[in-house]
């Protein structure tokens, strides 16, 4: 357990150390120039043993070539012959020293630096061996070569021996030069395959995997659009491939949990909204409830005492106003009522020309929708839908009155198919809304109308309606200059009918008193 910290310090060493050119040089580099010493070395001691035996096969030519004189003038007792034999081989300049003895083991005659002197009885024998014969002598403290030949007279007998030796430091330097140039040979080719291999690994590898390390790179550092480029061998390619897939891949997953986030966000944005409205929806209808009762109560008494009252006094005037005022009270508590209800899902097969021909008959009984003209394009009946017709004719009324309402001299009311859902436009000439308010425009209790002249209810009635059909319903500016509404409403309903009333599908209408 002591050595533990060791060993992972030299293991992260080794991580640090162990790269792709390292292991080019230690897995590819260097075996490759191990064998070729080895091959080299083997070559070498072939050469060695090749510069060797020739070497020695020269001296054995040489001996050969003079052997046949000298055994001549020896059998003719020329001795002077002799010796011219022998230097005449002794100034080619590759001879050490040539010597002729007799039979017996004296010497006749000797040509060079060095006299070996050896035993007589040594070299009788060798002369009458009869064989050829070389080795390696040390003669008075010199390395030699020795060639030994017999020489024979006319019969065949032999007459003598002839001993030509060549300096070991020939062979030796030789084959030194040989060792010099094959280690030179060595380095230089080892040099020339390492720039070669590490350079072919620079172009053919390294390069590009450097390109890839600095698109990952610029990934890390927030460049998230940078890719690979697609250069390189197959491999590389592949994995340049490959990683910018994985890019792309992570690129996507991340968009999707943006959108995911998003959305989430989005829909609880949406449950907190509903949340809220409905606890405003039962607030409304708890304080709505409430007022009913003492308003209907207030408003029969003061007709009681309008009844009991003669003439157009202060008193007749402040009881009408009295009525005048629970009325507009009852109106809001209607509009209370509406909002805070939920859904009655009382779903009738009807046609979109129906809903916007009863909603424009409802609005010629408002006085505040008198002055405007009031136009509708759509084919009759129009496309079929299943809605509540009581409910979705309560929304074309208030948006026809807020446009009445608004300032607008003409209201437009279109209907038409689109797919599976029935979309009703309503286009004005009025002043229009404003973008910065559009997005508050359903939030219970806003209103643009100056107090007293609206209770903010309106549109969020509306709102409701449209969403419990599983519609939509958007704002934006008209042609004419004015607001467009558009308001979808789905063919089919998602949910299943719920309850059957009689006649043209109309529920009776509560109104909270």
């Amino acid at each position: 357990m002591l050595h533990v910290p060791k060993v992972n310090t030299i293991s992260r060493r080794f991580r640090r150390f162990w790269s792709l050119r390292a292991a080019l040089i230690l897995l590819v580099l260097a075996p490759l120039l191990i064998g070729a010493a080895i091959l080299t070395s083997m070559v070498l001691w072939t050469l060695e043993k090749a510069a060797e035996e020739r070497m020695q096969e020269d001296v054995a030519l040489m001996a050969r070539a003079i052997s046949l004189p000298v055994s001549d003038s020896l059998e003719q007792g020329e001795d002077e012959g002799v010796r011219q034999a022998l230097e005449s081989v002794f100034r080619i300049g590759r001879i050490y020293g040539a010597y002729v003895y007799s039979a017996s083991g004296e010497p006749i005659a000797a040509v060079g630096a060095v006299n070996p002197s050896p035993r007589r009885a040594e070299v009788a024998d060798i002369a009458a061996a009869g064989e050829r014969r070389g080795t390696y002598q040390r003669i008075q403290g010199q390395d030699v070569y020795s060639y030994f030949v017999p020489l024979t007279d006319t019969d065949g007998q032999v007459s003598g021996l002839l001993h030509v030796t060549r300096r070991g430091s020939d062979f030796h330097d030789l084959i030194t030069d040989l060792r010099v140039q094959a280690i030179a040979f060595m380095v230089v080719g080892g040099v020339f395959i390492s720039v070669l291999v590490l350079l072919g690994h620079r172009l053919a590898i390294g390069r590009h995997f450097e390109r890839l390390m600095e698109t990952m790179a610029r990934v890390e550092v927030g460049q998230r659009d940078f890719r690979a480029g697609g250069e390189g061998p197959r491999e590389i390619r592949r994995l340049s491939t490959a990683l910018n897939d994985m890019l792309d891949g992570i690129h996507r997953a991340e968009q999707e949990l943006e959108d995911r986030r998003r959305t989430q966000t989005h829909l609880e944005d949406k449950l907190r909204h509903s949340e809220k409205l409905a606890a405003i929806g039962r607030l409304a209808s708890g304080v709505a409830h409430e007022l009913g009762t003492p308003l209907s109560v207030i408003d029969g008494k003061a007709q009681r005492a309008l009844r009991r009252i003669e003439g157009d006094g202060p008193e007749v005037r402040a009881l009408r106003e009295v009525r005048s005022e629970v009325a507009r009270m009852e109106h809001i508590v209607r509009q209370l009522l509406d909002f805070g209800r939920g859904s009655s899902r009382h779903y009738r097969d009807t046609s979109a020309g129906l809903l916007a021909s009863a909603a424009a008959s409802a609005l010629e009984h408002d006085e505040s929708s008198r002055s405007v003209a009031l136009e509708l394009d759509g084919e009759q009946p129009g496309p079929p839908c299943r809605v509540d017709p009581i409910r979705v004719e309560q929304v074309l009324v208030n948006l026809l009155r807020n446009a009445a309402q608004a300032g607008a001299m003409t209201v437009c009311l279109r209907w038409r198919g689109d797919g599976d859902h029935v979309v009703f436009t309503i286009e004005d000439d009025g002043p229009g809304v404003p973008s910065e308010i559009r997005d508050r425009l359903f939030e219970p209790f806003f209103t643009t109308k100056a107090v007293g002249e609206g209770t903010g209810l309106g549109l969020a009635v509306v709102h409701g309606i449209v969403t419990e059909h599983g519609g939509e319903i958007a704002f934006s500016a008209a042609d004419r200059g004015g607001t467009r509404v558009d308001v979808r409403f789905p063919m089919k309903p998602d949910w299943d009918e719920q309850g059957e009333q009689n006649g043209n599908g109309r529920e009776e209408r509560e109104d909270g008193a």
